[in-house]
């Protein structure tokens, strides 16, 4: 508490702690072991019983149900926009046989935002297994271990998760770290294999959402070129678009940034669904299920990139929202963006049409409704 005639907003170290223009002296703070954030020293005494200080981190509310971070990194996290480019690691060369794997990392920091240490993630649409690579990276770089569930119905993204935890560990022993925990990845259909999980026992849903037609759509950039995309239309009539950017388009040095999801569509592997409302009709039916395994005060967090075609851009996050939302007891809390600023950029209608060039992702963030159970 702050001595008489102090003004607001004044530590008792304040005063002992300056320059000779008495000014607060930050670095002198630091050198006598006072906790200093945001340019002044934590008067320790002054917080409340609910409250303690961690060191570099700030001031932590035991209160907190959502997640392990301090109030300092709640600040941060609460940015609806993260522009951040993940370079390729994490054995990159072995998981980008997949068309839409996402950065480990990226998914710690996002298992950071809504979780807390213990708890206990899910991805139905696990991949090679992004999501649970950044649940394991969490014990080393973020605020703690999670128990982490993946269910992938192509065993061969099940093979190549094993292959690179087993790799990655391998490196890590080598530099001297630890290793990262081997997370429970289970082979099947996640519309089955979701019977098997109790009601209200996942703390956290993540996942990147599956497209289909993956195989299907051949794309032209120019009158000079013409590949085979990863991406297809959504319904039997579209074609595709000149100008629309496809998994192929990605900066292949990093995760995919791209409209592409962690799916199982490729050959072989088609999906049963032939139009966008039918995807829409499949996605929402299994998010009400999946909502039953999250916990009431747990959250999903989504992953669905947006697509332009035939000259319209199609707005798959605001339908998908609105679909899951329509259909599951659950709320649309946020709506986030990871943008990659080193994402390399396409010259894309020029000179005739603008045509946008997608470095965005959308990240839906849902929480079950009060109500429901």
């Amino acid at each position: 508490m702050a001595d008489e005639g102090d003004g607001p907003g004044r530590h008792r170290q304040s005063r002992l702690l300056t320059d000779d223009d008495g000014t607060f002296d930050a670095e002198r703070a630091r050198d006598e072991s006072l906790p200093v954030e945001d340019g002044e020293v934590i008067d320790t005494d002054d917080l409340a019983e609910h409250q303690h200080y961690v060191e570099g981190r700030g001031i932590y509310d035991e209160r907190n149900r959502v997640n392990d971070l301090t109030g300092k990194e709640w600040k941060y996290a609460t940015k609806s926009v993260i522009a951040e480019g993940y370079p390729p690691a994490v054995q990159h060369d072995l998981r980008s046989e997949h068309g839409g794997q996402k950065p480990p990392r990226l998914c710690a920091e996002l298992i950071g935002r809504f979780s807390k240490a213990g708890d206990t993630v899910l991805d139905p649409f696990a991949g090679v297994g992004g999501t649970l690579l950044g649940a394991s990276f969490c014990e080393h770089e973020g605020t703690g271990l999670r128990d982490a569930i993946g269910f992938e119905r192509t065993e061969r993204w099940t093979d190549i998760y094993a292959e690179v935890l087993e790799c990655e560990n391998e490196e890590r022993r080598a530099r001297g770290e630890p290793e990262l925990a081997t997370q429970e990845m289970r082979h099947g259909d996640c519309a089955d294999l979701i019977e098997e999980v109790d009601d209200d026992s996942v703390d956290l849903l993540l996942t990147d959402v599956p497209y289909w037609h993956m195989d299907e759509l051949e794309q032209t950039r120019n009158v000079h070129e013409t590949r085979e995309s990863k991406l297809g239309s959504f319904d039997a009539d579209e074609a595709g678009a000149t100008g629309t950017e496809t998994a192929d388009d990605r900066d292949t040095t990093g995760d995919a940034a791209g409209p592409t999801g962690d799916t199982a569509e490729t050959a072989g592997d088609a999906v049963e669904t032939t139009t966008k409302d039918d995807w829409l009709t499949d996605m929402a039916t299994k998010f009400d299920r999946f909502t039953d395994a999250v916990a009431p005060d747990g959250h999903i967090v989504v992953f669905i990139g947006d697509m332009y075609r035939d000259q319209s851009y199609k707005f798959l996050s605001a339908d998908l929202a609105r679909a899951i939302e329509s259909t599951a007891p659950v709320t649309l809390a946020a709506s986030l963006v990871w943008y990659d600023p080193t994402k390399d950029l396409h010259v894309y209608g020029y000179p005739f049409s603008f045509v946008p060039s997608m470095v965005h992702q959308n990240i839906l963030v849902f929480r079950p409704d009060e109500t429901a159970g």
